[in-house]
């Protein structure tokens, strides 16, 4: 259940993103924004944790704000990847994906706090 909930989670700061953020669209149907949501965790889930322990001197000497920049290249993956699965969701320039990285962290961290209960399950 809980692994549902962070789906709908990711799917509602995915949508809000490409809403606000101009540079990030995405024109589909709810089924293809879970897809894309889907698609988001599984690059967040076994790309990003690579990158950031070889990054792990820059974000050290950054004080930890290069984050903000793998966080918008997991986006830019993300599109590329979903591009593959012809789902329509695209990310224009590298200023987008980092404004849209940081909106999909709050959102994401507002709802997760709202949904999801400190108990393990």
């Amino acid at each position: 259940m809980r692994l549902l909930i962070r789906l709908l989670i990711n799917a509602v700061a995915l949508w809000c993103t490409a809403r606000f953020i101009d540079g990030i669209s995405y024109t589909g149907s709810w089924q293809g924004l879970v897809g894309l949501s889907l698609v988001f965790g599984i690059v967040n889930t076994f790309i990003r944790p690579v990158l950031s322990f070889f990054s792990f001197p820059i974000q050290l000497i950054t004080l930890g704000l290069f984050t903000l920049v793998l966080n918008a290249l997991m986006l830019m993956l993300t599109a590329w990847v979903a591009a593959r699965f012809d789902i329509a969701f695209t990310v224009r320039g590298f200023v987008a994906a980092l404004l849209g990285s940081i909106v999909i962290s709050l959102i994401s961290m507002v709802l997760g706090a709202m949904f999801t209960s400190s108990k393990e399950d």
